[in-house]
């Protein structure tokens, strides 16, 4: 793979030609056109026009961040570029496409260690990739577009089974335009050894990205879903509202690890959620960057009994930025396990939020949850925030949490220093130790990537 993803990003903007580019706001006219420019079946143009109301009708969510600068009339919320399609080889990507991604280390990443690469640029997937043998495994996977046409029926079976259209604003808005990303069904008892990976950019001055992915896991499969987000800045707001719906059958494992490496320009309201059978296991790895405000609260439903999930978190920005991030975890099944760990760094004037929420309901007796939440503080300026919500609804279950909150130890400075280290190598080997139980559950590329953005960060660059 190559040396490091390119923090340069941030600040290249890529020149594109867009063939079929709507107008900003939103209108049941653009969802017409968006459904109509997809090719997609009645069913689905009917949920967009139902999600359209339920937007129209809804409140803004009265707990999250201000998001008054936020004018979703002037956002661009459907674009395709130029050479965007079902590109099975490399060589057929327009060239001014590929030199961003090829900044991110596509093909690259595939050729070394991949069984499966994705990317998308705005609206449209511009290319995709899955190894011989589990095609000939019968694992399907493909663009969400491409599934509507080719597997309807288990697209419908699935999609907003796990979040409900009119779950809150952001979420109605999201089914009324989104577009893109992935769909992918593995049969039972098939292991992918190698991780599957996705990238996608979001380049289009004051624009969008609401992909939708779907993931389902039949009996006993196993695999690693990795993702990375960019998008260059414009100084001008522009809106990304993923949606992440995994459905984990009985025994299958799954991890899903995503860095979120946005401009500042960026408001970040994901939602993401998983349900899972019986002994079945979720792993989220997350570490988000950047953005100007963050909303993302990832879910694991426990539906049955001995399931079990893992959120694994690390979240930074500076200057004045505010990430109001958590985890969800819902017990239900009996004998079930959840872990929520999380590490946060402030630094000149950002603002961390942790919210966390723990349900065990009356039926999943002799459950356990641990809560662990870490905050480092780099300057007397920075607010973190802890708003935690804990349900305990039978007699039998045990909850632990512990929260800690610190700045960097002066001995341990003094120590490195002591070492012929200066202070801001000494202050970045400190920081990268404290997000490093989060940072090695990631692969190799990605947490090296981390590393160097963060010092980037600590040392003022």
């Amino acid at each position: 793979m190559k040396e490091n993803l390119n923090y340069s990003l941030h600040s290249t903007i890529d020149e594109v030609w867009y063939k079929n580019i709507a107008r900003p706001g939103i209108d049941e006219d653009l969802i017409r056109q968006i459904s109509l420019s997809n090719n997609e079946p009645d069913w689905m143009l009917d949920i967009r026009l139902k999600a359209l109301k339920y937007f129209q009708d809804k409140a803004m969510p009265s707990y999250w961040p201000d998001l008054s600068d936020l004018d979703l009339q002037s956002i661009y919320y459907f674009a395709k570029p130029e050479g965007a399609g079902d590109n099975k080889s490399w060589d057929d990507v327009p060239e001014n496409i590929k030199n961003t991604f090829d900044k991110l280390g596509i093909p690259e990443a595939e050729k070394a260690y991949l069984a499966w690469v994705w990317a998308q640029y705005d609206s449209e997937t511009v290319y995709h990739s899955l190894e011989k043998e589990l095609v000939e495994k019968w694992v399907i996977f493909d663009d969400m577009t491409h599934a509507l046409q080719k597997y309807p029926e288990i697209v419908k079976k699935y999609f907003s089974k796990c979040i409900p259209i009119s779950d809150h604003k952001f979420a109605s808005l999201h089914y009324a335009v989104w577009s893109g990303w992935t769909f992918m069904y593995v049969p039972k008892w098939v292991k992918i050894e190698k991780p599957l990976q996705s990238y996608f950019r979001m380049n289009m001055r004051a624009g969008w990205q609401f992909e939708h992915t779907i993931i389902i896991l039949e009996d006993e499969w196993e695999a690693h879903y990795i993702e990375w987000c960019s998008a260059p800045k414009y100084n001008e707001n522009s809106l990304h509202a993923g949606w992440v719906e995994i459905f984990v059958w009985e025994w299958a494992k799954m991890r899903y690890s995503s860095v979120e490496n946005w401009s500042t320009d960026t408001y970040n309201l994901n939602t993401k959620r998983a349900i899972l059978e019986k002994d079945a296991f979720i792993e989220w790895v997350w570490g988000n960057m950047w953005s100007w405000v963050t909303m993302l609260y990832p879910c694991s439903i426990l539906k049955w009994d001995n399931s079990k999930a893992s959120h694994l978190w690390v979240a930074m920005a500076w200057a004045g930025q505010n990430q109001d991030v958590g985890s969800k975890v819902i017990h239900i099944g009996k004998n079930t396990t959840s872990e929520i760990i999380s590490k946060s760094i402030s630094k000149s004037g950002w603002i961390s939020t942790y919210r966390w929420l723990v349900d065990i309901k009356s039926s999943a007796t002799w459950s356990f949850s641990k809560v662990e939440c870490d905050w480092l503080i780099l300057d007397d300026i920075s607010i973190s925030d802890a708003i935690p919500t804990i349900s305990v609804w039978n007699a039998d279950s045990t909850v632990v949490h512990e929260a800690s909150a610190w700045r960097i130890n002066e001995d341990f400075l003094f120590y490195l220093q002591s070492r012929w280290i200066d202070e801001k190598q000494a202050s970045t080997l400190i920081v990268n130790w404290f997000v490093s139980p989060i940072l090695k559950e990631l692969p190799l590329e990605y947490a090296s990537e981390m590393n160097v953005l963060i010092g980037m960060e600590i040392e003022g660059v």
